[in-house]
């Protein structure tokens, strides 16, 4: 039981681990490409391996999911979701985009109460409030010196949030693969779109054009990556409780900040430690309060 748990934890350390790896592949395609077109190549890589996997390993029948309209409402949420990060990334530090992504856990548990009738308790506004105010540390300068477009994380959140919830809503309606690719397939024609939308604009950094060769092997490389890493933390949650895996997500922060040092430069200054720091504290105060709940509810009376 104790290696299973082990294990649990390695893969998911793993699997968040290369999510940042990702991140920051895409990130050394600012000014090469539009982050529009970055966003639908990848996915369009990422849908056709995973449904060419599927395929093998399930056949046609796997390609009719029981709800389409829960399946077409989550690959919008990880459409618009992607277009916030991957924008966000080719303009700010990667450190403090993936730090405000971190709000997300937040808005779930807030959104879950309107949207899944599940009751909010009283630690979700506090660790909303807690949160809040770490976004409200790091977003100051980034404001400043952005505008609008330092809010593109927090756009990123809020998709994921929902995204979250909207696979709550479609649990047990296929194999974990079938969920993966449903997802992707249905985030391509929206991705598209944006892309398409971002030419029309005749804004310089939104041109398409045709990708050079090492630009189309980075977003194929983090369709793997990134399919690999889901798949890993997949696997944890087989090994170890949701509740001991959760706190592993983390360690994406310290990966992106890692990367975006070494690959870019950005070494994380003062304020946007202060401010990670606040919204992680904030994320496992919610997690303790729930962790604390299950254990109680669990215990014989």
């Amino acid at each position: 039981m104790a290696d299973r748990q082990g294990s649990g934890i390695l893969f998911a350390l793993c699997g968040f681990a290369l999510l940042s790896t990702g991140d920051a592949i895409i990130k050394t395609m600012a000014g090469e490409w539009s982050p529009l077109a970055v966003a639908a190549l990848r996915f369009t890589f990422g849908a056709i391996g995973l449904s060419a996997l599927l395929g093998v390993r399930q056949g046609k029948a796997a390609f009719r999911p029981r709800n389409p309209l829960l399946q077409i409402g989550r690959g919008i949420c990880l459409a618009m979701a992607t277009l916030g990060f991957f924008s966000a990334i080719f303009i700010m530090p990667l450190a403090e985009a993936t730090a405000l992504i971190f709000v997300a856990p937040i808005l779930t548990a807030l959104l879950s109460g309107p949207l899944l009738g599940e009751r909010v308790r009283p630690a979700t506004f506090i660790a909303s409030a807690i949160a809040f105010a770490g976004v409200l540390v790091i977003l100051r300068p980034n404001v400043l010196a952005l505008g609008l477009a330092a809010l593109l994380p927090l756009v990123s959140a809020l998709f994921m949030s929902l995204l979250v919830i909207a696979n709550r809503a479609s649990a047990r309606q296929g194999s974990a693969l079938s969920m993966q690719a449903f997802m992707a397939i249905g985030a391509v024609p929206i991705l598209v779109t944006a892309s398409l939308i971002g030419q029309a604009t005749g804004i310089p950094a939104l041109q398409i054009g045709m990708p050079s060769v090492s630009v189309a092997l980075r977003c194929a490389f983090v369709a793997v990556t990134a399919s690999t890493a889901h798949y890993l933390i997949y696997l944890a949650t087989t090994r170890s409780d949701a509740a001991t895996i959760a706190p592993m997500t983390y360690i994406q922060m310290l990966v992106a900040s890692i990367l975006g040092w070494l690959l870019f430069g950005d070494a994380p200054d003062a304020i946007t430690l202060l401010g990670a720091a606040i919204i992680i504290a904030a994320g496992l105060y919610l997690w303790r309060d729930s962790h604390r709940r299950l254990q109680s509810a669990a215990a014989p009376s």
